[in-house]
């Protein structure tokens, strides 16, 4: 879940963003996975659900690093960031910070490749 202020509108980079609220500072923490507000799914979770959930789980979920491959749904804006290869956050285990001072306005970004064990969400 974001600890920060953010707020979804349209991005240049895909479709949809997520953006801060707030001026954020290099080291800031702005995302930290929080259960049951996060939730982490197994494969024996997603195999009985509809198959309109898991086309759903296929756009916004991601196979986690920390969490030996099970499935993240985030549980705020978060679904909504964009990859960039040189993003203004990095991940740390269970947490992202800001990896240089994010402006109040801009666009949050991350390297999915970072902390997704297929660098895009989950595969059939």
């Amino acid at each position: 879940m974001f600890i920060i202020k953010t707020r979804v509108g349209p991005s240049s980079i895909h479709g949809t963003g997520v953006f801060t609220c707030e001026d954020v500072a290099i080291g800031a923490p702005v995302w930290r996975f929080h259960p049951p507000f996060d939730q982490a799914l197994s494969d024996d979770d997603v195999a009985g659900l509809p198959d309109v959930v898991r086309d759903y789980l296929k756009i916004y979920a991601y196979r986690s690093k920390d969490l030996g491959g099970r499935l993240v749904l985030s549980g705020h804006h978060a679904r909504f960031l964009n990859h960039s290869e040189d993003p203004n956050t990095e991940e740390r285990p269970f947490v992202s910070v800001a990896r240089r001072p994010i402006g109040a306005g801009e666009e949050i970004t991350c390297d999915y490749r970072s902390f997704c064990t297929d660098g895009t969400g989950f595969d059939d």
